[in-house]
């Protein structure tokens, strides 16, 4: 399958030739499908929080914070905008098409949305500029020609961070802005330093670096804090070959190998280089404006509060757990423990498996409580497209809290789908992670991903089709094996932007 020039070009790219392989059989194998046992509902795997345990969760975060702890926000920021503009893509296309603009944009009424209300948009200043400078006709194509292409703003090619959101009274802010404002409100430690970690792209990696450098010392004045900024890219050695039709290795025009980016699920190795206590991870379109800030603030310190209070029965467990022989533990104590693991932190055991053996149960329970933890924060569903919360069966046969993607269920199964349908949730990606043992040392985020996750998709390049596989989702298969809570949060803390016209939606005006 590989020859010696390919044998060196995937060694000089830091992959491994039997991972290649493997990828390789996977494409001819396929991905199989993941089984769902029931949808996770409020209090059955979806912790629903009291209006006055919100303050007493974000109090216990705040304690913790004064007492030391580090926190850190890690937001994934390298997509690009381009979907963003699919509808405008799609009338620039037909107004070169047809003379009368009208006509063109008649079935397009999310173009017709963006230029009636062209004016209520941050960027349209800048748009404005940009068409008066060129001396170009004012015209519904410039309007759209000059904010995606590179004669104008040239949106179309960046990434969303480095867009213009929201307008206030004196500025306009990009999301990557608004993620400063609202990281410094619960992201900081003692000493007022709010760290945090942006994902992006190896091309717009100086754009976020000058942009950073124009803006810090006004937002360090306007929030009282001192920002620890960091950037990474998707490190090359996650990317995944291509195969063409016959799943044979795709090569380009020079005979070389294709590689493709493997999705966010690559980002994993990107959250295993960072050391902090606490990771809140949350999206780079989902910010709104200052005035709606709060609520998102108290719920994100709400969902660190349950995880420090969670964390601190499952470090007490651990530790013996780690430190005692099993013929010290009693059997009261490895009870205790494995209720705790089965109705607190959601694994459940294997069906067939009753460990009858003190031995058994003291490796099993010593295996399920050295994990990473996550705590996820989830939303009523009210029609938005994406994952939800399900427990789902393990590969190693127990049953646990998963972020399942409707794509991983298997389409033809009835019982299966029947389960789906009854989803009542939604995953925002709003989540808050402990990477550390009770020893404040850190797990080795790769060895609890689920490699049998992950999906195929059709793509094509220099006029020829190829298969691309995306590695498994950062809170899908990539965190499968990690202890996972579910929490109900509020949908106003959900505000994703994934078209233009949603900039007009109340929540980002």
């Amino acid at each position: 399958m590989f020859s010696q020039k390919d044998e060196i070009q995937i060694k000089e790219r830091g992959s491994k030739l039997d991972e290649v392989r493997n990828q390789v059989e996977k494409f001819r194998k396929g991905f199989p499908f993941l089984k769902v046992e029931e949808a996770a509902t409020v209090g059955h795997g979806i912790i629903g929080v009291a209006d006055e345990e919100v303050k007493e969760y974000g109090d216990h975060y705040d304690q913790k914070v004064q007492n030391g702890i580090i926190p850190l926000k890690f937001v994934p920021a390298s997509g690009a905008a381009s979907r963003m503009f699919k509808s405008l893509y799609e009338a620039l296309e037909e107004c070169k098409k047809d003379s009368d603009p009208k006509t063109a944009l008649a079935k397009n009424s999310s173009a017709r949305d963006f230029l009636v209300n062209k004016e209520r948009f941050a960027f349209f200043a800048d748009l404005k500029n940009q068409i008066d400078e060129s001396g170009a006709e004012n015209t519904c194509v410039s309007w759209i020609d000059y904010l995606l292409n590179e004669k104008g703003l040239n949106y179309g090619s960046l990434p969303k961070g480095l867009l213009k959101f929201h307008k206030y009274e004196d500025s306009e802010r990009t999301p990557f802005e608004e993620h400063l404002v609202e990281g410094a409100s619960y992201g900081k430690d003692n000493e007022d330093i709010s760290r945090i970690h942006f994902t992006v792209s190896p091309e717009h990696k100086k754009a976020f670096e000058e942009l950073l450098g124009n803006i810090r010392e006004r937002y360090e004045e306007h929030t009282g804090v001192r920002f620890d900024i960091s950037f990474s890219v998707q490190k090359p050695s996650t990317d995944v070959i291509a195969v063409d039709p016959e799943n044979e290795p795709f090569r380009e025009q020079d005979g070389s190998l294709l590689f493709r980016p493997g999705g966010h699920g690559a980002l994993i190795e990107n959250l295993n280089d960072l050391n902090a206590d606490v990771i809140f991870i949350k999206n780079i379109d989902n910010v709104v404006p200052d005035r709606l800030k709060p609520i998102t603030v108290e719920y994100k310190k709400t969902l660190a509060g349950i995880l420090l209070k969670y964390q601190e029965k499952l470090f007490f467990y651990q530790k013996l757990l780690n430190e005692r022989h099993p013929a010290g533990l009693e059997s009261g104590f490895m009870a205790e423990a494995a209720n705790f693991l089965e109705n607190s932190l959601n694994t459940r055991p294997p069906a067939s498996q009753y460990y009858t053996e003190k031995e058994e149960l003291y490796q099993y329970l010593k295996e399920k409580y050295n994990r990473p933890v996550r705590v996820c924060g989830m939303v009523k569903n009210e029609g938005e497209p994406g994952g939800g919360p399900f427990w789902a069966l393990n590969p190693d046969h127990t049953i646990s809290l998963q972020i399942v993607e409707s794509s991983q269920i298997d389409p033809d199964s009835v019982q299966q789908q029947k389960i789906l349908k009854h989803s009542t949730h939604f995953n925002p990606v709003d989540l808050v992670c402990g990477i550390k043992n009770y020893k404040g040392e850190k797990y080795d985020l790769t060895q609890y991903t689920d490699p049998a996750t992950g999906f195929i998709s059709r793509k094509s390049k220099d006029g020829r089709d190829l298969k691309a596989q995306e590695l498994p989702g950062l809170w899908n298969g990539a965190m499968s094996n990690w202890i996972t809570l579910f929490v109900e949060v509020p949908v106003e803390t959900f505000n994703p932007v994934k078209t233009v016209v949603d900039l007009l939606r109340e929540q980002h005006l």
